[in-house]
């Protein structure tokens, strides 16, 4: 997911200021993804300039309001109906590793792992209390029940890749 595409989605539910949208960016996203302010005007500059969004006025505070243009519900639109492709996500660094690790040779891949799933289930039950603690709603709960799926599945990968070392040793 793109800021891009995040900002789009909040500005959909009406006009929204910088800072209000940096906050339930991160609101939305369970705080995974913190976004300093100086993406968000960034960010909503280049979509004025790409014809995404346009200036809504000011609220009562005098803070400048973005709207979401006719383009810009199109663009959402199109995201939203459009889904993730595998290419579309970053390379698995872990993956990578244990496989360098394996192939460089001279390497104790068992404690490459071992030190993996460690590390894993610290954040495993990290994910687990912030779940506990979650107080903004259901789009938050969903991002953390996504990351801790996510390392539920790494800890079976990580079981997985020792059981095929002891298979080849």
């Amino acid at each position: 997911m793109s800021i891009r595409h995040g900002l789009l989605a909040l500005l959909s539910k009406g006009p929204r200021y910088g800072y209000q949208l940096r906050v339930e960016f991160e609101a939305s996203t369970g705080a995974t993804w913190p976004l300093n302010i100086g993406q968000v005007y960034t960010t909503l500059s280049r979509m004025e300039r790409d014809g995404l969004v346009a200036p809504g006025g000011e609220d009562e505070q005098g803070r400048a309001l973005y709207t979401i243009t006719e383009a810009g519900r199109r663009e959402v639109e199109r995201w939203f109906g459009t889904p993730v492709a595998p290419a579309d996500r970053p390379r698995d660094e872990l993956a990578i590793k244990l496989a360098m690790a394996v192939a460089a040779g001279d390497v104790d891949v068992r404690a490459v792992i071992h030190a993996q799933r460690t590390a894993t289930m610290r954040s495993l039950q990290e994910l687990t209390r912030a779940k506990r603690a979650a107080t903004d709603g259901v789009a938050e709960r969903l991002v953390l029940d996504s990351m801790i799926f996510k390392a539920e599945a790494e800890q079976r990968w990580l079981d997985h890749c020792e059981a095929v070392l002891k298979e080849k040793h």
